[in-house]
């Protein structure tokens, strides 16, 4: 009796167990499959050949199962023990396969976070917004639509009842230097002011963020429109590579510097590739500027991507299908998941480390074929001074600039591609793809990305003989163009500005649309080479004309001019004229002693300029005296011949003359004279 109690337990128990393992193993079979179709566009063929396998052999242990839990026999433990071997290996299968899934599909951009933030100078008295200064000033831009600078503040002013006085602004910057001057008290500025603001010449603050401090913030999360193409990658793309540098994380609302752009074409087909690093400093018009006011290209990152997008597109006439933005920090971690990568570094150099850091935090990397760990490779990416005040000359020879940079940085992203087909190790890629999840943010939809699985493939399974970059057939373009420094309409001061060559444009643009198979390649119809001679890759847009390539007429300096050799030099370059009379000054009498323009504007943002001409009462007198009719007033105004638009010859515009000056840039007139000092 008790035997067989003992025995019923006994078969109790195995069929309890048999149940259970007959749902655990369901349930990790379905949650594979469930994971596996996710994976679109992936191996389609073969996951749909082992899901139909996976159910057959479910199916098929079910019934066997089924069959042999009442024999207890050899054969039903063995079932159980493949069963519960099977449910691991189906349950972990299932759960990398969706936490990749999870991975891929936290890049993807689908909505962005707008922060603005009230700011004043640290020494300020304020804590919070209950406590401004009543009388103290407030700068906020003048731009209706522009989320973060007007239409937040406007919230957070509405919410805190806050009465102070206002005083808008064409841009950031401009409020920064009132603020830094303190002429206003307090700003509305994007909450990453500092990450934005802070290296930037024109404002030459580095220490910004230890003179300024946040009051109060307000945040609006909006759903990021569709930027899909189709759900899948076949065909030829085009792809913008940002820099970002930040502490934060999540990428996705994150803006960026504009100190590394990287315009990318790929061809699927051909594995082609092409690769442009654009000198953060390069004089174009930015898209989202009043009037499209040129200015360097670094600028246009304040206000998000689609800016940085559309000033791109604008001059070089290519569409940009995605962007990818990059936080330089990120990568550190990346490459220190790939055990570092292989570099033939072109100099020996110090820099700061990735949180900004100099002293002990330096960072020294000797010349030479080396492998870098993550902080040496990103102050290479990052390196374009030489920083001698700081560091021996072991560590300061050769050639440091933007252009060295943007080299550095292909040099960077060439190792990165190298070293990845190699990985072999599940926990490495696992953590490599976890840190490019949590450092990289794109517009490319999930099945996008995931499309590209194929492409990779192919190039893993080509390179195996060959470095990848070799199989890329990777075309490094190159972006001539003269120095020049330019008067900022924004804020008055003479920078360097970096005036693109067109030529060189043009030949960039024409191999870009080549490679996306837009343009026909120019066929080299002679082909010759020496043994003893050095290849040289050659680099398109590197070596071009400078005649008619790059130029920007800059106004002349009329300082010294006696009147009418102002008037005639003004109007011989197109611009009208008015002339104001001054009594008193510093200048020869009858000359120019002041020009509401400063030399070294674009001319092609200055229709009309109003020079003051020191004219003592003396002189007037005795030019009374000589005159047939008395003038009424003191200004005259020198206008084109005939009320009609003329070519100027020297600026290629057409302009229709007005009788006032009309300072477009900014509305306000730039400073007279003297270059500054940033």
């Amino acid at each position: 009796m008790r035997k067989s109690r003992k025995t019923l337990k006994k078969h109790k128990f195995v069929g309890f167990l048999v149940m259970l393992l007959s749902i655990v193993t369901i349930a990790t079979g379905g949650y594979l499959l469930y994971s596996l179709s996710l994976l679109s566009g992936i191996e389609d063929k073969i996951r749909l050949l082992f899901s139909i396998d996976l159910v057959i052999i479910l199916i098929g242990y079910l019934i066997a199962l089924k069959k042999n839990y009442k024999k207890y026999n050899k054969l039903l433990f063995l079932l159980i023990l493949i069963g519960i071997v099977m449910s691991v290996i189906l349950g972990f299968s299932g759960y990398y396969i969706n936490k990749t899934y999870r991975i891929v599909d936290n890049m993807t951009v689908e909505s962005t976070t707008y922060s603005a933030s009230l700011v004043a100078l640290k020494k300020d008295e304020a804590k919070d917004i209950k406590s401004l200064d009543k009388d103290g000033t407030i700068g906020i831009v003048n731009d209706r639509e522009n989320v973060v600078g007007y239409q937040l503040p406007q919230t957070l002013i509405e919410e805190n009842n806050i009465g102070n006085e206002f005083k808008e602004y064409d841009t950031y910057l401009e409020i920064l230097q009132d603020l830094k001057d303190e002429k206003i008290k307090y700003a509305f500025l994007p909450t990453n002011y500092v990450a934005s603001y802070q290296n930037m010449e024109e404002l030459n603050w580095d220490t910004i963020d230890e003179d300024t401090k946040i009051i109060k913030s307000i945040d609006k999360k909006e759903e990021t429109k569709t930027t899909t193409k189709s759900d899948k990658i076949d065909k030829p793309f085009t792809v913008l590579i940002m820099g970002v540098d930040s502490d934060k994380t999540d990428l996705a609302n994150t803006a960026f510097n504009g100190d590394a752009l990287m315009l990318m074409t790929f061809n699927p087909e051909t594995l082609n590739t092409t690769m442009l690093s654009i000198p953060r400093d390069s004089y174009v018009p930015i898209a989202c500027f009043k009037n499209q006011l040129k200015n360097k290209i670094t600028h246009a990152a304040a206000y998000g991507e689609s800016c940085m997008i559309d000033t791109i597109e604008n001059f070089t006439g290519i569409d940009i299908d995605y962007y990818v933005k990059i936080n330089f920090t990120g990568v550190v971690n990346i490459i220190d998941a790939l055990g570092g990568v292989e570099v033939d570094v072109p100099y020996s150099f110090c820099e700061q480390n990735s949180k900004r850091q100099f002293g002990k935090h330096l960072i020294y990397v000797e010349e030479g074929k080396q492998t870098l760990n993550g902080e040496e490779a990103l102050a290479l990416a990052r390196n374009r001074k030489s920083h001698s005040d700081i560091c021996s000359s072991k560590w300061t020879k050769g050639t440091r600039n933007d252009f060295v940079r943007g080299q550095n940085q292909q040099l960077v992203l060439r190792a990165i591609l190298n070293k990845m087909k190699d990985v072999k190790s599940l926990n490495t890629i696992m953590n490599i793809l976890d840190k490019v999840s949590s450092s990289m943010a794109t517009n490319m939809s999930t099945n996008e990305i995931l499309s590209l699985y194929n492409v990779g493939k192919d190039i893993i399974v080509k390179s195996q003989s060959e470095k990848v970059e070799d199989l890329l057939g990777i075309q490094k373009l190159y972006l001539s163009g003269s120095d020049a420094r330019i008067i900022d309409p924004r804020t008055g001061l003479n920078l360097y500005n970096y005036v693109l060559n067109q030529n060189s444009v043009n030949q960039v643009i024409k191999a870009m649309k080549v490679n996306l198979g837009k343009s026909k390649p120019t066929m080299v119809k002679k082909f010759s080479f020496d043994l003893d001679t050095k290849y040289e890759e050659t680099v398109i847009g590197k070596n071009v004309s400078q005649t008619g390539g790059s130029s920007v007429s800059k106004l002349p300096s009329f300082i010294g001019m006696s009147e009418a050799t102002a008037r005639s030099k003004a109007l011989s370059l197109g611009i009208s004229v008015s002339i104001k009379y001054v009594e008193t000054g510093t200048g020869a009498n009858g000359t120019v002693i002041k020009q509401s323009y400063a030399a070294g504007y674009d001319m092609s943002y200055v229709n009309s300029i109003t020079l003051t001409v020191l004219k003592k009462e003396e002189e007037k007198k005795a030019d009374n005296e000589v005159t047939t009719e008395p003038k009424k007033e003191d200004v005259t105004t020198d206008k084109k011949d005939n009320q009609t638009p003329s070519n100027n010859e020297e600026t290629g515009k057409t302009e229709t003359p007005t009788e006032t000056p009309d300072p477009q840039p900014g509305d306000e007139p730039g400073p007279t004279e003297g270059e500054s000092n940033t």
